[in-house]
């Protein structure tokens, strides 16, 4: 057909078939955008060409956006899960490279078919560079067998996982937002009498009483006059003072000030309750501490809302561009804090590209460094390792001077599914073209034993994983395909979950499994 000659018509028809055949669901399994894959392939086999510009540009812009959204996660993760992570990557990579090895040993098969093999079982492109450095252009043919079933089968493996240990994926979302809420409790209000001995008389300051309760004092009422506390505010028995915290810490306050009684504090005269959105990139980063609020805007901090979540204000804690602070304050010291947080929804909203190209820029150049490892081992991240690694530290840093490494949620989603399909189609007509003319010149034994590398050590993690390991099976699901440098099972795992788990556990092991490779195919070059 004459219209599908034209690339840019092909890769539309490919998406919107992609994605109805996506939409079909067998026994609760749906391939859902990952369909794109294999609509891609069958026209690929028919001919239609999407230009590997096409497929590199949606490769970079969804490899920079997942790195971009796990930045701020990937300390943490590495932090309490990196050991096992990184044990399950080197078990993984291991097992591949075993797996090569005896059937390259068994079947007299030479090593630069074996490595091209193993690189095309893990869909590694860095992999095929290394291999054919260290053997010859020969392991092409290898990485062409075997690269169609790695790109097919991990995602086909991370789809039905789940099915498999009978993992209730929206249970396992339940149960991580239950977990965050416990990280970060709802918060409440309660007025309580001043009335234990111990504190009369005494200032806020001198009693430490968000240090002592992790409560914030947001009123007092003397005398029937309510004011807004400062640390040199004393408090006189009788005194009625409104706290803002979680039920544990309000039940502390309780314990240290006198019993609650069930009224409100009324905002001093000319003095409102205001939620400011800060939008203004000077002052992301600085501690509420900093901004002095009573000195310069009269004004106290009562609550903070980042990303769905209520946060107590503590001085010391940074604020996020995004964060809504709620204030109590005069009329005037509210306009003034707009003026400085920027207060501004449509800043939220919308995309600013320079974070965005200049991330990209440093992420591909990155890619270029050559790290020598000694005797005559070399490592490269490449253009995914670099463009990925950069964007999770740039998102982790968040601010640089003016410039935020940071994107709204709406407008990730967005690049990154466009990104994600423009990547998988191009993937698939690439390896579609020659899947069986490659299939029937080399045999149905190159094609197995690259089933073999690709699934074998996808077995093998998986179980040590989840049996051993114990491992949250969304952690599971990135780990197995940043182990196996899987873009297109990420991909995959993207669509099974609203978390970013499996981006976080992806981002933690992919260098680790890339380097793994390299070595392991140097390794494999020399003795076979």
């Amino acid at each position: 057909m004459e219209l599908l000659e034209n690339s840019y018509f092909a890769l539309f028809v490919i998406v919107a078939l992609g994605y109805m055949l996506g939409s079909i669901k067998i026994k609760g399994v749906s391939l859902d955008v990952s369909a794109v894959i294999f609509i891609a392939l069958l026209f690929g086999h028919f001919g239609v060409v999407i230009p590997k510009d096409l497929q590199n540009f949606g490769m970079i812009l969804f490899i920079f956006t997942i790195g971009i959204q796990a930045g701020p996660g990937f300390l943490d993760s590495f932090k309490s899960k990196g050991r096992d992570l990184a044990l399950l990557t080197t078990i993984l990579i291991l097992s591949a490279a075993g797996v090569a090895f005896l059937c390259g040993w068994y079947f007299n098969i030479d090593a630069a078919t074996v490595t091209g093999l193993l690189a095309g079982a893990l869909t590694s492109t860095p992999g095929l560079a290394a291999s054919i450095e260290k053997t010859s252009p020969i392991a092409s043919i290898g990485y062409g067998v075997a690269y169609p079933f790695g790109v097919i089968g991990v995602i086909l493996f991370v789809k039905l996982l789940p099915k498999l240990f009978r993992a209730n994926i929206s249970a396992l979302e339940k149960s991580i937002e239950s977990s965050q809420s416990n990280e970060y409790p709802a918060l409440h209000t309660g007025v309580f009498i001043v009335e234990n001995q111990s504190v009369i008389n005494q200032t806020i300051g001198e009693l430490r009483i968000r240090t002592m309760t992790g409560a914030n004092v947001s009123r007092i009422m003397h005398n029937n006059d309510p004011v807004l506390p400062k640390s040199n505010s004393i408090l006189h028995e009788g005194d009625l003072i409104k706290a803002v915290g979680t039920e544990q810490a309000l039940k502390s306050v309780e314990l240290l000030i006198g019993s609650s009684v069930e009224r409100d504090l009324p905002l001093k005269d000319g003095f409102v309750l205001e939620q400011i959105l800060l939008t203004n990139t000077k002052i992301v980063n600085a501690t509420i501490g900093s901004l002095h609020l009573l000195e310069n805007y009269n004004a106290t901090a009562t609550r903070i809302r980042r990303s769905g979540i209520e946060i107590a204000p503590s001085p010391d804690l940074k604020l996020k561009f995004g964060d809504k602070v709620t204030f109590a304050a005069p009329e005037e010291g509210i306009k003034r804090l707009a003026q400085t947080f920027g207060n501004d929804d449509k800043a939220v909203s919308s995309t600013n590209f320079f974070p965005i190209a200049a991330g990209i820029v440093l992420g591909v150049l990155f890619g270029k460094l050559n790290i020598s490892m000694g005797d005559g081992m070399s490592f490269s991240p490449g253009v995914t390792g670099g463009v990925l690694l950069v964007a999770i530290v740039l998102s982790g840093i968040g601010k640089t001077g003016p410039i935020m490494w940071t994107m709204s949620g709406s407008s990730n989603t967005l690049l990154r599914q466009l990104g994600l399909i423009m990547f998988l189609a191009g993937v698939g007509t690439s390896a579609g073209k020659d899947i069986v003319a490659t299939f029937e010149q080399q045999g149905a034994l190159m094609f197995l034993i690259g089933g073999a590398i690709t699934l074998v050590p996808m077995i093998i993690a998986a179980l040590v994983g989840h049996f051993v390991f114990k491992m949250n099976i969304l952690y599971l699901l990135g780990a197995l395909t940043g182990g196996m440098t899987s873009t297109p099972g990420l991909a995959a795992c993207d669509t099974m979950t609203k978390t970013n788990l499996p981006t976080v556990a992806y981002a933690t092991v992919y260098p680790i499994a890339l380097v793994l490779l390299i070595i392991a195919i140097q390794v494999l070059s020399a003795v076979l």
